[in-house]
């Protein structure tokens, strides 16, 4: 007779070790699935290294032969008083002036516009050197005494070296997304894993305020997600 008691004692043990595994199969998955994510900060004061610096005025007549010549002599005049201060000639830029024949308007009247032309000049100066530009508009007084009225455009400021600080703060960003999981895991009796996935945010840069819109601030947010361990 077949002894089925051995066969059966084998069975068991084949389940018993069969249940133990993939107990353990299914306690290692749902350790692998606790998780937490986290983001991190960094952020960094920077000034800006270009300038825009854009020189407007108008002028005002009804012949656009002298209209012209006019402008030419203000042009040239804030050409050579921005030399004279430091800045070169291929910083300058020089747009062709416009020209709007108010008389050509629907609504024009004579004793509301007497002048026929309106003409407006643009010069720019696009620098590196902030400091020294920043310098210069202080002295463009020096303009209005020659008859010369620079309108109040609006003064760019860039900072385009983000590439060379991007390592630097995208480590210090990481550095605080792990010390906000490291307290998250502590405070859930828990131990940090590794990373299950991380991604870098979109760097900012913005004025550090309305005032000194020559000094940027340079944000990056980090988003990583951590293994918790038992």
């Amino acid at each position: 007779m077949k002894n089925w008691r051995l066969e059966a004692a084998i069975i068991a043990v084949g389940l018993l070790l069969l249940g133990w595994m993939i107990k353990g199969g299914i306690n290692d998955f749902k350790d692998k699935e606790r998780n937490v994510t986290v983001k991190g900060l960094a952020e960094m004061e920077v000034p800006a290294d270009k300038v825009t610096w854009p020189l407007t005025f108008k002028d005002i007549g009804n012949d656009l032969v002298v209209l012209y010549t006019n402008m030419e002599k203000k042009n040239d005049a804030i050409v050579k008083f921005l030399k004279a201060n430091g800045i070169e000639e291929n910083e300058i830029s020089m747009a062709p002036p416009e020209v709007i024949d108010l008389q050509a308007e629907r609504y024009y009247s004579s004793e509301n516009k007497p002048y026929r032309y309106n003409a407006t000049s643009v010069i720019t100066v696009t620098s590196r050197d902030v400091d020294k530009v920043r310098r210069l508009m202080a002295k463009q007084t020096e303009l209005l005494k020659q008859g010369i009225a620079i309108g109040n455009n609006f003064v760019s400021y860039e900072f385009t070296g983000l590439n060379d600080i991007k390592p630097q703060m995208i480590e210090e960003a990481t550095k605080n997304a792990r010390a906000a999981a490291e307290k998250f895991a502590k405070d859930s009796n828990s131990k940090l894993g590794k990373i299950r996935s991380a991604s870098q945010g979109q760097f900012s840069i913005y004025d550090r305020d309305a005032n000194t819109p020559y000094i940027k601030s340079v944000r990056v947010v980090t988003t990583v997600n951590y293994y918790l361990e038992n």
